[in-house]
């Protein structure tokens, strides 16, 4: 399926979700999230301050920053920074996200998991974005593992891809969890 119907697919379900609705899929998503080996073994971890049509982070962050060194993205030309979370420091950014400030910049080499937010992901782990490709450039060298957070029916048999396109490890879903192994999803 092609990247722009997909695109439009996925933002006519989300309009037809309630409040409680996205509320109830994050903390699924995020409780799955939780059972995996890798994040509790992770400790610096980059993830996504959510936008409103984006499964929300808020509750997730609040929940293990105290335990967990939590990093976030600042959007800085075509590339984006990784600075430490900081409740106190977050303002709105580009594209009207909120954002950390600060020079405080770490590597993708310091960070061990990536949750990786994308309007949908399919069986072999490839995304699709909001067409920017600030995840891609990010994620090209990094050996962090790399999970996709969605709701269901953001994951799809199988989209197109391009060279450039970094897929992720695992697809974490309201009811799966998909872990790609030789571009064959095991569940």
């Amino acid at each position: 399926m092609k990247k722009d119907d997909i695109r439009r697919k996925v933002r006519a379900e989300k309009s037809l979700l309630s409040p409680d609705d996205k509320a109830k899929a994050a903390r699924s998503v995020f409780s799955r999230l939780e059972e995996l080996a890798a994040f509790m073994m992770s400790d610096r971890i980059l993830l996504y301050h959510s936008l409103p049509d984006e499964l929300s982070t808020r509750e997730f962050i609040d929940k293990w920053c105290e335990r967990k060194r939590f990093f976030l993205p600042r959007v800085n030309g075509v590339g984006l920074d990784i600075l430490p979370y900081d409740r106190s420091t977050l303002s709105l950014g580009a594209f009207q996200i909120e954002e950390p400030q600060g020079d405080e910049t770490v590597s993708i080499d310091e960070i061990e998991m990536v949750i990786v937010p994308a309007v949908a992901y399919d069986r072999r782990g490839n995304r699709v974005g909001r067409g920017k490709g600030y995840y891609d450039r990010l994620m090209k060298d990094s050996k962090a593992l790399k999970v996709g957070v969605s709701y269901d029916f953001q994951f799809f048999d199988e989209i197109e891809s391009e060279e450039h396109d970094v897929p992720v490890d695992i697809v974490i879903t309201e009811s799966q969890t998909y872990i790609m192994r030789n571009n064959r999803p095991k569940h």
